[in-house]
């Protein structure tokens, strides 16, 4: 999968949101990648895990078996995120005022999304499959720069050696490689989790316990 075609005044809602914040990103951090990853994977941590837990207390209060392993894959999505943020920042060592630009960013979003996901499930997913969309082009426009000598390809950060169990003589390449093919995951899974909300009238967990 590569672009998911809006379908419906939803899915063009979540795809206007996401070009929305495409263009924030670009216009604030133009190619400095590895900024721009910071921040980014600091928001791409908050869907992940408010999804899980809202999915997760609906499995205790409905008394149903999460028969698809949502929650498992939702909560897995948000700590890869995170681990995504830890490579970025020994990468990036990101500034004071990034520092106080990434807490703003958490808080905004993470009271956004929770509403968002509490009221339009589906919205919220398909706009993750976007977020997704977006993040592997960052990060193929990432991998052209390094390619083309623009950004050196310094050796890949302790952090990610050892989450991704790579070579001691990995480099930066390597590890944008590695992230980028989670993007693509994350991105198959939220679209695919829209979908069977459409499906499903809205209840993704399976039928109760006998």
């Amino acid at each position: 999968m590569a672009h998911r075609k809006p379908e419906n005044i939803s899915d063009h809602i979540a795809l206007a949101i996401t070009m929305v914040l495409r263009f924030l990103a670009d216009t604030f951090f133009k190619k400095r990648y590895g900024h721009r990853a910071v921040v980014l994977e600091t928001v791409a941590g908050v869907p992940g895990m408010v999804a899980g837990m809202w999915q997760h207390l609906r499995s205790l209060r409905g008394m149903k078996n999460d028969s698809r392993g949502w929650i498992k894959t939702l909560l897995e999505e948000a700590e890869n995120e995170r681990m995504h943020l830890m490579i970025f920042i020994e990468i990036a060592k990101p500034n004071a005022f990034e520092r106080y630009l990434i807490l703003f960013a958490q808080a905004v979003f993470w009271n956004f999304y929770f509403l968002l996901y509490v009221f339009f499930p589906k919205v919220a997913h398909r706009m993750v499959g976007y977020f997704e969309e977006q993040a592997v082009i960052s990060y193929t426009q990432y991998l052209e720069e390094i390619d083309s000598g623009l950004i050196e390809n310094t050796p890949a950060p302790t952090t990610a050696i050892e989450y991704y169990g790579l070579r001691a003589d990995a480099t930066l390449r390597d590890v944008v490689l590695r992230v980028r093919e989670d993007e693509e995951g994350h991105r198959d899974e939220n679209h695919g989790m829209a979908d069977l909300l459409v499906s499903t009238r809205g209840e993704p967990l399976g039928n109760s316990p006998q």
